[in-house]
């Protein structure tokens, strides 16, 4: 593929909800569940390489936790159960919200730092 097509800038959001390439939109991000692919599959853009790392998953931890200690407030407030229920919600909650949000939030920073140093992708 050619490196000085231009591609129409795609949102960052849109980019992480649907896990596709912060370039084009449209080749998958992922190999594996977290796994990121090497390049693109439709624009060649060079991926593996600005892997996100931790970060998503440190934001997710404080975005988590306080949803998870909110849910255990109000558990407790209104039916006051054992706290074996108390552990088995959280950890569903938890487990839960981390699956479901890890992918996207691994995507959003990839497609944040597409968009904030695109030089840096472009140089590959």
């Amino acid at each position: 593929m050619s490196q000085h097509r231009r591609y129409p800038p795609v949102p960052p959001l849109k980019s992480a909800l649907a896990c596709t390439c912060p370039r084009c939109g449209e080749g998958r991000l992922f190999d594996g569940f977290l796994k990121v692919a090497e390049r693109c599959d439709r624009c060649g853009l060079e991926l593996a390489r600005h892997d996100s790392g931790d970060g998503p998953a440190v934001f997710l931890i404080f975005i988590i936790s306080v949803i998870a200690v909110l849910a255990a407030l109000w558990l407790e407030s209104a039916y006051a159960p054992p706290v074996w229920v108390h552990g088995l919600v959280a950890a569903g909650l938890i487990t839960g919200l981390t699956l479901l949000m890890i992918r996207p939030a691994k995507a959003y920073v990839m497609a944040l730092q597409y968009r904030h140093r695109r030089s840096d992708f472009e140089e590959s």
